[in-house]
């Protein structure tokens, strides 16, 4: 069974999401009705965009804590370029997401080049990131309106909603990266063994800061599709989304140690994740529990990895 398993992730974690939507629709009628089906694939926008940067980090055998800060400190600057400055909203967005790049590729820096353990420097960034977001608001939501945002938010393109449009172009990007570029390649090779991979001529630090540089851009994405649907920029949003992110991923596949996964199972992961918060929510679950829960689920998707990749 463990390696028709790791033979076959995709099936087996389709399988999963089948069951647990299964499950939900018995404990609740609610759970298949057209509006929540559509409401779900709203939620899963925003986890499946940070997991997807997560996913990238962790084949390299990394980790990213500092995603949701990085998420918080773009929507906010997003927020108050719109609001304040009354910049247009698309240069906003361009500008929000580009310093979620840039904070990004500062953590791969700080990471290959002053050999720091990434879950140091992410750690660090994430109380960085979220400090400035508090500091540049005073702690305060900015409360913001526009036609583009309101289509990003709540506009459809051939009955899908637009943010998982931006999902399903994302994910289609970085599967060619990974099955089909060179860098794919080198992602995994970095995963599997840092040490050969660079005896092999891999750039390694170079790749590092650009797969870092990924996931902060992945979070700038996920901010302005979070700020689309609040309409608003608080300081405190996607607080403990890091963890959520990370848990999708391995839910995924994606082994924690580097060198094994794929992007496709990573948003079945993400959907799993999704669909278990909102059938929690439907159901009356308080959402203090589910942090308990998410939390139990992460360490049990650990476990199972390392069952799974034990010889």
């Amino acid at each position: 069974m463990r390696k028709w398993i790791s033979e076959h992730p995709f099936i087996w974690i389709v399988a999963v999401m089948l069951l647990l939507g299964l499950i939900l629709s018995i404990l609740s009628p609610y759970f298949l009705t057209a509006g929540n089906v559509s409401n779900l694939l709203k939620q899963v926008s925003i986890l499946a965009l940070l997991a997807a940067g997560q996913t990238l980090v962790i084949l390299s055998a990394g980790i990213d804590l500092s995603v949701g800060s990085i998420l918080a400190l773009s929507a906010v600057l997003m927020g108050g370029m719109i609001k304040n400055a009354e910049m247009a909203p698309g240069l906003a967005i361009l500008l929000g997401i580009l310093i979620a790049g840039g904070v990004g590729a500062c953590n791969g820096i700080v990471i290959s080049k002053a050999k720091l353990p990434p879950f140091i420097v992410t750690l660090g960034t994430m109380g960085i990131a979220r400090g400035l977001a508090l500091v540049y608001t005073k702690g305060i939501s900015f409360q913001i309106s526009s036609k583009l945002l309101q289509f990003i938010g709540d506009g459809t393109i051939l009955g899908l909603p637009f943010p998982i449009i931006v999902v399903i172009i994302l994910y289609g990007i970085l599967y060619l990266v990974l099955k089909k570029h060179v860098f794919g390649r080198n992602v995994y090779a970095i995963g599997d063994n840092e040490e050969a991979a660079r005896l092999a001529g891999i750039n390694v630090d170079r790749h590092k800061i650009l797969i870092y540089t990924i996931s902060g851009l992945c979070a700038g994405l996920a901010a302005v599709v979070m700020i689309s649907r609040l309409s608003s920029a608080p300081p405190n949003v996607a607080n403990g989304s890091e963890l959520q992110a990370i848990a999708a991923v391995i839910i995924g596949g994606t082994s924690f140690t580097g060198g094994i996964g794929s992007i496709e199972t990573t948003l079945i992961g993400a959907m799993i994740m999704t669909m278990m918060s909102n059938g929690l929510n439907i159901l009356g679950v308080s959402s203090f529990w589910q942090q308990v829960f998410v939390g139990f689920i992460t360490i049990l998707a650990v476990w199972l990895d390392k069952l799974k990749s034990r010889r």
